[in-house]
């Protein structure tokens, strides 16, 4: 690039003078000034609907004047809806700059919508089943603290998370081996209408990276409807055993043959591993199982013991309460709540002591090899990686991205 330079002056002996200068004006007709607030300029407006929030509440939030509000809270008790508003659902509304109400929406599900519009001075409510747009979003982050912390970050619902801690929680304790820097990235379905999010679906696929090891997983149900996550490889991702029955706590205590007994002060083996919770945590089945044992039972307090196929059984010790229907003979579901931490029996304080038994021993769980689930059924193997091969591509981009795309 070249640049030019200028330079300006006046030449020695050069005479100036002042120069007249002359101020004039003129008169000018402008119209009138329309008035722009008259009460019929109206405006859209969006407000989420918040925890304990009434209509009444929602509707001074959304700027309609107090003596528009009876009149549609009337027209509003046609349908228990609008009386029973669903926590973090999004009202949009219609109002004047005198706060008069125009119409108002509301998707108290994802298949309905409500509408109130104005007729005159009163208020016609209508409900209408519509079809709501599903959309892929991809999203990732990186750890710095926790696990819920960092899908806040990323702005990843709550519920997403809860699906990708569930998914890998046979592989990564999420207590135990979460490393500053891991990354993760996540594809999940959003149902949106007219622009809103109404409700978050599935988990579609999903990527953790831990300690720099990759874990990958993919929804696939087949043409029999039997559905699961598999690995890259077709491997269900779904073990016969889930590492911890607590997938978001702390060990307190391990197994060992000696331990410094905090009650009766002496030293004695600790044949389970302790996670310190606060009282109420729910605490699940690790596998399928068959109810043997819900009751008291000495220093394990109020205790749960689930057999399971083969040689294996659990027990689930010092809980404060027991889920509805569990008892001797009932059928829990792997992930299943069984109960509730407490720190009855001998217990200093509030936590889990779970016992994993191979023929009756205890044994440490986190030293144990234990078998996975079924894999995917081979003539269904090519029609698995067609399906995955796109999700496959898009955690490709997410992983050194930190921007959210849509399908």
């Amino acid at each position: 690039m070249f640049g030019v330079v200028a330079a300006f002056g006046l030449a020695p002996d050069t005479v100036t003078e002042d120069i007249a200068q002359e101020t004039w004006s003129q008169a000018l007709t402008l119209p009138a000034p329309a008035l722009t607030d008259s009460g019929s300029f109206d405006f859209w407006r969006e407000e989420r609907i918040g925890s304990g929030e009434t209509l009444s509440h929602l509707l001074q939030r959304l700027g309609v004047a107090q003596e528009e509000i009876s009149a549609v809270l009337t027209a509003s008790r046609e349908t228990k809806a609008l009386g029973h508003l669903t926590v973090g659902r999004t009202v949009l509304a219609r109002v004047t700059s005198t706060g008069r109400l125009i119409s108002l929406q509301y998707l108290p599900t994802e298949d309905r919508l409500i509408t109130l519009q104005r007729v005159n001075n009163s208020f016609r409510m209508q409900e209408s089943a519509i079809k709501p747009t599903i959309q892929q979003v991809t999203r990732g982050g990186a750890i710095d603290g926790s696990l819920f912390g960092a899908t806040d970050a990323a702005n990843v619902p709550d519920s997403v998370a809860s699906q990708l801690a569930e998914i890998f929680s046979s592989d990564i304790d999420f207590h135990r081996d979460l490393r500053k820097g891991d990354r993760f990235s996540v594809i999940y379905e959003s149902y949106t209408y007219q622009g809103s999010t109404i409700k978050t679906g599935r988990l579609l696929a999903a990527e953790f990276i831990n300690g720099g090891q990759s874990y990958r997983a993919f929804y696939f149900r087949d043409p029999k409807g039997r559905d699961g996550y598999y690995t890259t490889s077709g491997q269900n991702m779904r073990r016969a055993f889930l590492k911890s029955p607590m997938p978001f706590t702390r060990i307190s205590s391990g197994f060992s043959n000696a331990r410094y007994h905090p009650v009766l002060n002496e030293w004695r083996a600790h044949r389970g591993i302790d996670y310190a919770a606060p009282t109420g945590t729910p605490i699940r089945a690790v596998a399928d199982a068959v109810v043997s044992f819900s009751g008291r039972q000495g220093g394990y307090g109020n205790l749960v013991v689930l057999n399971h196929q083969g040689p294996y059984s659990t027990a689930y010790g010092h809980l404060s309460r027991f889920a509805k229907g569990v008892k001797r003979g009932s059928r829990v579901s792997q992930g299943q709540v069984i109960g509730y931490v407490g720190s009855t029996g001998l217990a200093t304080g509030p936590h889990l002591h779970y016992e994993f038994r191979v023929n009756g021993e205890q044994k440490n769980p986190l030293a144990l090899k234990l078998p996975n689930a079924y894999p995917l059924a081979a003539q269904y193997r090519n029609l698995f990686v067609n399906t995955i091969q796109p999700l496959a591509a898009r955690l490709d981009m997410s992983r050194n991205s930190r921007t959210a795309f849509l399908d």
